[in-house]
């Protein structure tokens, strides 16, 4: 029934909750957001039914427990989300364990979007590319809108009658897979999801739009597409697996068994930071010493020999001439 969207398992009462599980300084906070003239408690009592009288009792919605209660996984222990990132392109267990970051997020869904997406971006790396004026233009690997899109949505659409897992955020080097409890719900299939849009949990979704995460018309996976194909990568994956529905989107590295190696699209190449550091101040004095290098970028001379290594081998630069008379000559 609640897949079908029939029921609304948000509006379920929660057994054994009460007023006294909400938190009135965040629904406050929230009513001056919306500009709701009365009280908090008010609010809680009078809107969108997240008071169920239950056996003759006053109970929360799972809603309300959900976006305004001050614990909510002590209802809902596993309504959370849960970041790994991986050494590689694939999920390794035993001797061979690849688990390079592990982050658990928790508290009300609007704690757990901000928090985890704060984490997600400090998690995404930047390509740098050359111009034709010299210099590194740098984007990110993957579009913001999309990688907030697939995360949002799961928060926003997850199934939270199914409470046994999570949603989970995983990270590879060549992917973001987002998988969330449930299977598409309503009418919407994997062959009409980018025109079909059905709110499985209607209440979450407009308090998520009301901090502008949720679009209001729901065109939000239809503009991810979009802005993955303008950044010229590959189109977003939707799969239902059991009862977890899994979406990636890919960042147009190709992996091979030793090592990464990234794909030469439009002219593309993964540089660190202290990598445009060095090549810039080579760039400015191609006859620069390692002396000089250090004094210029305040980097380490083994942080500097790295560096240089790696510019060689991205032929972005060469030496002409010995270490002692020769210069730098930057690779068009």
């Amino acid at each position: 029934m609640y897949a079908k969207g029939s029921r609304y398992y948000e509006d379920e009462p929660v057994y054994r909750s009460s007023m006294e599980d909400i938190d009135l300084d965040f629904v406050a906070e929230y009513c001056k957001k919306i500009g709701y003239p009365k009280s908090a408690k008010e609010y809680i009592l009078q809107n969108n039914g997240f008071v169920v009288n239950h056996n003759g009792k006053e109970e929360m919605s799972c809603a309300a427990i959900l976006l305004f209660g001050k614990n909510p996984q002590r209802f809902f222990k596993r309504a959370r989300i849960r970041f790994i990132r991986y050494d590689g392109i694939e999920a390794k267990v035993g001797t061979e364990m690849n688990v390079i970051k592990d982050k658990m997020f928790e508290g009300r869904i609007l704690d757990m979007v901000r928090s985890s997406l704060d984490f997600v971006r400090g998690q995404i790396k930047e390509h740098a590319k050359l111009g034709t004026d010299g210099l590194f233009h740098t984007t990110p690997e993957y579009p913001e809108f999309a990688w907030k899109e697939i995360i949002i949505n799961s928060v926003a659409h997850r199934d939270y009658s199914i409470k046994g897992t999570d949603i989970q955020i995983k990270m590879f080097d060549d992917r973001i897979t987002v998988e969330s409890p449930g299977i598409l719900p309503g009418i919407v299939r994997l062959n009409n999801l980018r025109t079909v849009h059905f709110s499985r949990n209607p209440n979450i979704a407009r308090f998520l739009h009301e901090y502008d995460y949720v679009q209001e018309f729901g065109e939000g996976i239809d503009r991810m597409f979009n802005e993955m194909a303008a950044a010229g990568l590959p189109a977003p994956e939707y799969r239902d697996n059991a009862f977890m529905l899994n979406a990636t989107i890919r960042n147009g590295v190709i992996n091979e068994a030793d090592g990464v190696i990234n794909e030469a699209i439009n002219g593309v190449i993964n540089i660190s930071a202290t990598e445009q550091a060095v090549f810039a101040a080579i760039k400015k004095k191609p006859r620069i010493t390692k002396a000089e290098l250090q004094k210029e970028t305040s980097l380490g001379k083994s942080t500097i020999d790295r560096a240089i290594k790696a510019l060689k081998e991205k032929y972005l630069i060469e030496r002409v001439g010995s270490n002692k008379t020769g210069y730098w000559k930057i690779i068009n």
